[in-house]
């Protein structure tokens, strides 16, 4: 069974950083594409970032970069965003998603098959 739990997010002053983290467990990742996305209140999920869990295709969302980066831990299992310059905008719950599957469109949450709970990232002004 695959699980997927993030951790790390918490309350920021606009300007700060955060590393979120994404333990993962039930599978072996060698070339499934990890990714972020995030959801703020009353918005859709909005993709934040992707990498080839090999370190391949690493893609980031225009919003985020330059300020944020992906990076993995294979001998940990853990996939991680580490998030600086943060602005009240980056507001949200962010999630860790995992597919074995490869798709044109990999910015879309509809090909990852595995998520996790979320955890809130609060950037205040």
């Amino acid at each position: 069974q695959v699980q997927l739990v993030e951790s790390g997010g918490g309350l920021v002053q606009a300007g700060g950083s955060l590393r979120l983290s994404c333990a993962a467990s039930g599978h072996t990742f060698s070339n499934d594409f990890m990714a972020w996305f995030r959801q703020a209140p009353g918005k859709e999920r909005e993709f934040v970032s992707y990498m080839r869990w090999s370190g391949e295709y690493i893609y980031y969302a225009d919003s985020v970069k330059d300020r944020f980066t992906i990076s993995g831990d294979y001998a940990k299992n853990t996939l991680y965003l580490q998030m600086n310059s943060l602005k009240p905008e980056d507001t949200a719950v962010y999630y860790c998603a995992a597919t074995s599957r490869y798709s044109a469109i990999m910015t879309s949450s509809r090909v990852y098959d595995y998520w996790g709970q979320g955890t809130q990232v609060t950037v205040s002004s």
